[in-house]
This record gives structure tokens, sequence and C-alpha cells, in this order.
């Protein structure tokens, strides 16, 4: 079965955002991906914070919900529909919500993310609590034969998340983590690869991970480097800038020969 992460540049438009997710899934299936991921903010990169409070959807319904719902069932993938925002029960803000559908078009899960982004080195700033409400637990979904823990940028920075998601309630450890992500060109350069690379070793998993990648109409420029990592830490397949799919084979016997070889998960003490 194969992974694939979509790389975007999105824009203030929905429906151009909407249109070139839509070439991306297309072309994902057409190269025979199981599991396809769109990047963070696919459906929207606004010109400012609070732009996500005007297209914000009620949960289970909206265009942007349907148009995943549809993609997934239309291509016969599973997707994991990077984000998207929907309301927050106090109104004034949005959940940052990662949406998986199943290839009969439902929805398996909503993640939504929990660690908000704040950033400022004097020429740079960035507040995602101005318009975002942080989610409230980690969720991983069984995506067919796939055990995917769901994650968003900035939650990359935080491991435990990936333990709780794995060993929580005595679930099993995840097969494929998932990091659509809109880093910044500056963040990205120094740590993107680093951090993903490290929970993909730690966790011994495959790693997918859709990125938004180039200068986008809003001014602000994004890291990009879409990545499938397998369990061992090596990256199979990359896109660093533009619009593209780094797809590559998930092997079940890779990841047994890793833990096997390796028994480190089996070695936790707290």
């Amino acid at each position: 079965m194969k992974l694939a992460a979509l790389q975007m540049v999105s824009t203030p438009d929905v429906d151009r955002n909407l249109k070139a997710a839509d070439r991306l899934i297309a072309d994902a299936a057409a190269q025979g991906a199981t599991l396809a991921s769109l990047p963070e903010y696919f459906c929207l990169m606004g010109e400012n914070d609070r732009d996500k409070l005007r297209i914000a959807e009620n949960d289970g319904s909206g265009p942007i919900q349907e148009f995943l719902s549809s993609q997934a069932k239309s291509r016969g993938l599973w997707l994991i529909g990077g984000t998207l925002p929907i309301r927050a029960l106090d109104g004034a803000r949005v959940r940052n919500a990662c949406c998986v559908y199943g290839p009969n078009g439902e929805r398996a899960a909503r993640y939504d993310k929990l660690h908000l982004f704040a950033f400022d080195n004097g020429r740079e700033h960035y507040d995602e609590a101005v318009a975002l409400e942080p989610g409230d637990s980690p969720v991983a979904v069984q995506a067919g034969d796939l055990r995917v823990g769901l994650s968003v940028c900035y939650d990359l920075r935080f491991p435990e998340l990936y333990r709780a998601m794995s060993f929580e309630s005595g679930q099993k450890p995840c097969d494929v983590i998932s990091v659509p992500a809109a880093f910044t060109y500056t963040t990205g350069k120094a740590h993107w690869e680093l951090l993903l690379r490290t929970r993909a070793v730690e966790n011994q998993c495959y790693v997918v991970a859709a990125a938004q990648g180039g200068k986008h109409e809003n001014g602000r420029r994004t890291w990009g480097h879409s990545m499938v990592i397998d369990p061992w830490g090596e990256v199979l397949a990359v896109v660093e800038e533009g619009e593209g799919i780094a797809i590559a084979e998930f092997s079940p016997e890779r990841m047994g020969e890793v833990r096997v070889q390796l028994p480190a998960l089996g070695h936790r003490r707290i």
C-alpha cells in the first residue's frame, strides 16, 4: 500500500484551493495511494489569522467537509483532510480540525490541534490563539489495516502526544503518524526534517507529513518539504517546494523488522 503527502501553496480563495486539492488527490489515487494527506490550511491561507472565522463550518456539515467526503469516496482511498476551521462552542473562535474520511465517504475521525503556535523573532510574528481554540485530546484512527495517529504542525514539537496516542488505554503502537503542516520558512528550515525523522525513529513507524510549501499570495512563505519517512528515519520521498506529491510504499515487513531488531517500544519504563 502507498502513502501520499500532498503539498500545496494555498491562497486566500477557497474555490481555487479546492480545485488544486482535487488535482492532487486525483494524481495520488492514479499513483495507487491507499492513504493520502492534505496539508494544514489546505482550504485557505488567508490575509490574516481571523480570516478562518469567515469560512468556518459547523461540525459535520459544510462545503469543505462535503468536498473531503466526496473526494475520499470517488477516489476510493483514505483521506486525511489537512485542517479546516470548525466553529468552537464559544462562537468567537474556531478549532483547527483534521478530519479523516474512509473510502466509503464516511468521516472516521476528527482531531483538533492541541498545541497552538506562537512565534516572534522581531521580523515575523504569529499567534494562533487569536482565532483558534485548542483541542482536548489525542486521536488515532483505524484506517483499514493501518492505525494512524493524528497531529498537526506545531504538535510535532511535543513527543508526549505521540506516546499518548499509541499507548493510552492499552492501544497498540501506531503504524503511521500524520503531520499536516504549514511550517514557516524560518522554523521549517531549522527543525522540520529533524523533528519528523525523530518522531519516526522514536515511535518506529511511518510518518506522512503533508505541508504548505512556497510563497503565498498573502506574503507568507512556508517551508514545504512534504515527506514520507520510514521507521528507521529514512526519507523515502520528498517534495521540496511548490505543488506536488511525496509518495512511498508502506511496508509492514520493514516496520516489523525495525521493531524486532531494536525493540525500544517494549523497553519503555515510564
